[in-house]
């Protein structure tokens, strides 16, 4: 097939299922993708404690539970499974980052509440609302109050949404949700959304949700040459660096990775626009066009 990317190795470290939609706009536009993952996703080491937040977000123990991942939602919802347990009945709030993990909670009946624009744990932080803009209304709920001046500041939708939706401030049990979060994450998580939260005066409750295990490249993918990379996150950086060394230019899906892979000595040729696959399917288009 000829398009504007006829002729371009492209690698793409991501699992088949994951990297499916991307690759298929690449080969569209012409590029010679190959899809190889350098990390992949394993247990957390410590179920029970996945297992025990699962059933704290059941019975109301958390006022959010934020997730950032993918990888989070998956590893929640199979300990739900194994504890039948519905998570979309849970009485908690909901926060998204990124586009995927707002398609992966729907996808178990789960709508997020908040999903910042910046996708990122930085992101979240900017957009989350402080407790000091919740007041008590009575009936065991409470709603964000529009007299906090921080809170004014944030934008009209994210704003409404935490103005307008009930949240439970406890439990039977007399264990308080009122400031405590939940935070699925992985092994390789920085504390950039913990602190952020603990900024904000929130209780985060960290719970490795799992871990980020190293995928060696096949040997014939290792001896390649590619035009470009495509980095979606930190880890996919550093074992890019240290499985291919740091020749191949890169397009970073975010901020973040862009700042790792640059860390490690990569040359981040563009960051995408936002955290999509067609917005990656440009990034790389406009990389290869810059690099003829």
């Amino acid at each position: 097939m000829t398009g504007p990317l006829t002729g371009r190795a492209v690698l793409l470290p991501r699992s088949p299922r994951r990297g499916a939609a991307l690759a298929a706009l690449l080969r569209d536009a012409g590029a010679d993708v190959t899809v190889a993952p350098v990390i992949e996703r394993a247990p957390a080491l410590d179920g029970d404690a996945l297992a025990t937040a699962v059933r704290d977000v059941a019975a109301g123990r958390y006022a959010w539970t934020v997730i950032t991942s993918v990888n989070a939602v998956d590893a929640l919802a199979a300990a739900a499974t194994d504890l039948d347990v519905t998570l979309a009945a849970a009485p908690t709030r909901w926060a998204a980052v990124g586009p995927a993990t707002l398609r992966a909670l729907r996808a178990i009946g789960i709508e997020p509440e908040l999903v910042p624009d910046d996708a990122s744990a930085a992101g979240m932080v900017a957009v989350f609302p402080p407790p000091a803009a919740t007041t008590e209304v009575g009936g065991g709920v409470s709603r964000a109050s529009s007299s906090d001046p921080e809170w004014r500041s944030r934008s009209d939708r994210e704003r409404d949404v935490a103005r307008d939706t009930p949240h439970p401030t406890g439990t039977d049990s007399g264990v308080t949700a009122a400031t405590d979060v939940l935070l699925p994450l992985g092994d390789l998580a920085t504390p950039v959304l913990r602190d952020g939260l603990v900024a904000l005066g929130w209780t985060p409750h960290v719970v490795t949700a799992y871990r980020t295990v190293r995928s060696d490249l096949p040997r014939d993918v290792v001896a390649r040459r590619f035009d470009v990379a495509v980095v979606t996150s930190g880890s996919v950086a550093r074992e890019i660096a240290d499985q291919l060394g740091t020749s191949t230019p890169v397009v970073a899906i975010g901020r973040p990775s862009a700042e790792v892979a640059r860390e490690v000595g990569l040359t981040v040729a563009v960051v995408a626009d936002r955290p999509t696959d067609a917005a990656l399917a440009a990034a790389v288009t406009t990389a290869l066009e810059r690099n003829p």
